[in-house]
C-alpha cells in the first residue's frame, strides 16, 4: 500500500470516528418530556402520574425523564389532548369525557347508571377500550392507560329531596353529560373545569355540581356547600396518552419501559380509587358536610333523567355505540 493511500485511509477513519463521537451524545442524551395534567398534585391521579414518571426514569436509567405538570399549570384541561396531538407536549392526562363532542365513544363512561360500581366500570372499560384506542390512534395519539374516579354524587348548598328541588341552581358543568343534565333539570349550567372550581364556589358562580368525593375534597366544597348526595350516577375515567410520533421515535427498550410502567399505573390507580372512595366521603363528613344517600324520589328522578341522557348518547353513537353497550351487558 502506498504511503499516500495509508494516510488517506487513516484520515477517512479519523473523520468517521470523530463523527461517531459527536453523534453519540445526541443518541444517548437524556430525553425530557412534559406531561400536563388537570388535577392538584396531591390528587390520587396526579400522585399516580408522578410514580409513573419515576418508574419510567428508573427503568430507562435516566434516559427518559418525564415532568408532570399538575393542576392545569401547563395547559388547561380542555387543551391537553390537543397539545399532545400537535406535539406541544409529548404526553398528557385528561378526563376522557371532556371530548365527547369529538366522538361519542369518549363519553361512554358517563352514560348515567350504565356502570356504577368499580366491577361494572372495569367491564365497560374492557368493552369500549378498543374503540377508544382506535379513535385516538386516528388522531395521532396512543392510549397508555385509564384510571377511574369514585362514583359521582351531587353537591349542593341546600337539602335536596326531589329533582324539583334542583331547579334554578347554578350548576357546574364540565362535559356534555353534565351540561345536558343541567338543562333537563332546569338548572343554570356554567362550564367550570376542576382547577377553577374552588374559586367558582367561593365567588358564588356555582352552588351545585356533580362529581366524586375526591373533587369535593380537592375543592374544599364544605367551605361553601352543605350537602352531598351519593347518587353514584357514573364512574368517569382519566386517560393518559402519548403522541404517536414521539413514542415511535424511542428505542424499543424505552418503549417497553413506558408500556410496563403504564400497566402498573393502571392497576395501581384502580386499586387506589377503590380504597379511597369511602375515605373521601368520611373526610367530607368530618369537615361538616351532610353526606346522604339520595331519597327514593330523588333517585327515581335521576334515573328518569338518566334515561333521557342514555337515549341521547345512543342516538349519537349509533350502531357502534350500541355494540359496545351490548358487549358490556353480556360480560
Amino acid at each position: 500500500m502506498k504511503r499516500s493511500d495509508f494516510i488517506k485511509g487513516m484520515l477517512v477513519a479519523g473523520v468517521a470516528a470523530a463523527s461517531l463521537s459527536l453523534a453519540a451524545p445526541a443518541a444517548f442524551a437524556q430525553a425530557k418530556w412534559n406531561l400536563p395534567a388537570a388535577y392538584p398534585s396531591d390528587n390520587p391521579h396526579s400522585e399516580n402520574l408522578a410514580t409513573f414518571a419515576k418508574d419510567v426514569e428508573a427503568a430507562t436509567g435516566g434516559k427518559l425523564s418525564i415532568t408532570v405538570h399538575a393542576n392545569a399549570s401547563l395547559f388547561k384541561a380542555p387543551e391537553i389532548k390537543r397539545a399532545v396531538q400537535t406535539g406541544q407536549a409529548q404526553m398528557g392526562e385528561v378526563l376522557m369525557s371532556l371530548h365527547e363532542n369529538e366522538d361519542p365513544v369518549f363519553g361512554i363512561d358517563v352514560v348515567p347508571f350504565l356502570a356504577t360500581s368499580f366491577v361494572e366500570s372495569k367491564k365497560l372499560y374492557a368493552a369500549s377500550k378498543a374503540a377508544v384506542e382506535k379513535k385516538l390512534d386516528s388522531q395521532g395519539i396512543k392510549l397508555l392507560f385509564m384510571v377511574p374516579w369514585a362514583p359521582q354524587g351531587v353537591y349542593a348548598k341546600k337539602e335536596i329531596n326531589t329533582i324539583e328541588d334542583m331547579k334554578g341552581l347554578k350548576w357546574r358543568a364540565y362535559n356534555v353529560g353534565t351540561t345536558r343534565l343541567g338543562e333537563i333539570l332546569g338548572m343554570q349550567s356554567v362550564t367550570i373545569q376542576a382547577a377553577e372550581l374552588p374559586q367558582a364556589l367561593a365567588t358564588g358562580v356555582v352552588n351545585s355540581f356533580m362529581s366524586s368525593g375526591g373533587t369535593g375534597y380537592d375543592s374544599k366544597a364544605w367551605e361553601t356547600l352543605t350537602h352531598f348526595y351519593d347518587v353514584q350516577a357514573w364512574i368517569p375515567k382519566n386517560a393518559t396518552f402519548v403522541n404517536k410520533a414521539a413514542f415511535a421515535a424511542l428505542d424499543k427498550p424505552t418503549q417497553d419501559a413506558i408500556l410496563k410502567a403504564s400497566a402498573d399505573a393502571e392497576a395501581r390507580g384502580w386499586k387506589t380509587w377503590e380504597e379511597k372512595t369511602n375515605w373521601y366521603l368520611d373526610q367530607l363528613k368530618a369537615k361538616g358536610m351532610k353526606v346522604n344517600a339520595p331519597s327514593p324520589a330523588l333517585k327515581d328522578g335521576f334515573k328518569k333523567a338518566g334515561e333521557t341522557l342514555t337515549t341521547d348518547w345512543l342516538k349519537k353513537a349509533g350502531a357502534d355505540g350500541q355494540a359496545i353497550v351490548d358487549a358490556y351487558k353480556k360480560m
